[in-house]
């Protein structure tokens, strides 16, 4: 899998993913004692939870009501940190959990693919999933930054920084209204923004952002990027200047020491990987 994707992709840096067993990692140390790979991040929880079977970030979940869950989620994030320590990733990046509503997002995102975006249906809603999580999100919220503090703390005593990533779903934590007080409460220069584009265009598709807007704010903050494209409404993590992502107008709002970081559907030709990263490069540069 490293091989593939730095000789035939022609990546120099890697994250490590959400879905690494941890019988793969003493595999993936030697390629780095050797040299052969470096690394840009790990993802949250990385390596897999033993118990956990497949991919599932959002297994344990620090927003949770049960505090066993909540203790096992910063145990396995302390665990992600050491590991990243030990193959010199500068970066973890985190899910911090949602709240505890009726989905509204998948439901949103049918209406707009079935012709009803912004239908009365819709906006109604869109505005009771509004003042519902407006009215109960402070309960999570406090659970999840006391969780945050024990994790900034081992994170500082390493010295590596937590990437707070921005969520496709409305349900889950933070907004973008929630996550710059949660930055200035919390004022660790461990903690800082991970950017996916993905996931704000879909919020920008169904009426919760404007992506320009947002990065214009939040930006200066961004540690780094899950870059992909999305086709309208939410078909997300498409090759990128594929879909409806303005990559133009979005990529200069990031700080110049940004990272940007591939994230793929595991459907997506190398062809067509290689041919994105070449157009990102005439256009942005390295």
């Amino acid at each position: 899998m490293l091989f593939e994707i730095k000789t035939q992709l022609g990546f120099d840096l890697i994250e490590l993913g959400h879905g690494i067993r941890l019988s793969l990692m003493p595999g993936i140390q030697q390629m780095f004692d050797s040299g052969q790979v470096r690394f840009s991040s790990l993802h949250n929880f990385c390596p897999l939870p033993v118990e956990v079977m497949m991919a599932a970030p959002d297994c344990y979940q620090f927003s949770a009501g049960s505090s066993e869950e909540r203790e096992r989620a910063v145990k396995q994030t302390l665990q992600t940190i050491d590991f990243a320590v030990r193959l010199n990733a500068p970066f973890v990046v985190l899910h911090l959990g949602q709240v505890n509503m009726a989905p509204v997002t998948d439901h949103l995102i049918k209406l707009a693919t079935n012709g009803a975006y912004l239908s009365r249906k819709y906006v109604r809603l869109k505005v009771d999933a509004v003042r519902k999580r407006e009215r109960i999100a402070p309960a999570y919220l406090q659970r999840v930054k006391d969780c945050l503090r024990r994790i900034i703390e081992h994170a500082a005593s390493k010295k590596v920084r937590l990437a707070l990533e921005g969520r496709r779903g409305y349900e889950e934590i933070p907004t973008e209204r929630e996550l710059p007080a949660l930055l200035d409460e919390l004022s660790s220069p461990q903690l800082g923004y991970w950017h996916d584009f993905g996931h704000s265009q879909i919020k920008e598709n169904l009426g919760f952002i404007d992506h320009a807007e947002w990065l214009r704010s939040i930006g200066p903050r961004a540690f780094g990027c899950h870059v992909q494209d999305c086709v309208w409404p939410a078909k997300d993590h498409e090759t990128p200047f594929t879909g409806d992502v303005n990559f133009k107008k979005l990529v200069p709002l990031l700080p110049t020491n940004c990272l940007f970081v591939w994230e793929m559907s595991p459907n997506k030709p190398a062809d067509a990987i290689r041919q994105s990263v070449q157009i990102w490069k005439e256009r942005f540069g390295e």
